[in-house]
């Protein structure tokens, strides 16, 4: 544990919101039949648009064989579709569907749904307080460097 109270503030509202935004979005994807990985395949979808099988595969740290397992359980569901690559049609690109983007909308509402209930129990006074707070630790993180990537 740190020495540092500010440190170790920070880093027990940091395990608490994690576990209040994960927890609901878990809820939800299990409720909707999709497992982490799915999620993370629509996310990275979600985010970059289009990408191809072996793309999402390294994405995702599995096979592209997995992969396209994997996306075969999505195509069903009707949250993404395989189109051709208009440069290269032995290659195919995966996009979300519309019902794909409304799952993951939901679910990111259903991860948010916990700051309703936070903010109805805060004062003006402590909202006030918060905000400024929370503007002084975002714009400071985001003057950091960004981290070093990792090799795999």
């Amino acid at each position: 544990m740190p020495s540092d109270p500010f440190v170790a503030t920070l880093e027990e509202w940091i395990k608490v919101s994690r576990h209040r935004l994960m927890r609901n979005f878990i809820d939800y994807a299990r409720k909707s039949g999709l497992s982490m990985s799915h999620i993370g395949a629509l996310f990275h979808l979600y985010h970059e648009g289009t990408c191809g099988v072996t793309e999402l595969g390294n994405h995702l740290d599995v096979t592209s064989a997995a992969a396209s397992q994997m996306l075969e359980r999505l195509v069903q569901q009707g949250l993404i579709l395989r189109t051709e690559d208009p440069d290269d049609r032995r290659v195919r690109q995966i996009v979300l569907t519309d019902k794909g983007n409304r799952v993951l909308e939901e679910g990111i509402r259903a991860q948010k749904m916990w700051l309703g209930d936070l903010t109805e129990t805060l004062s003006a006074a402590e909202k006030e307080d918060i905000t400024v707070g929370l503007k002084i630790l975002i714009e400071k993180v985001r003057t950091l460097k960004q981290p070093v990537e990792f090799a795999n």
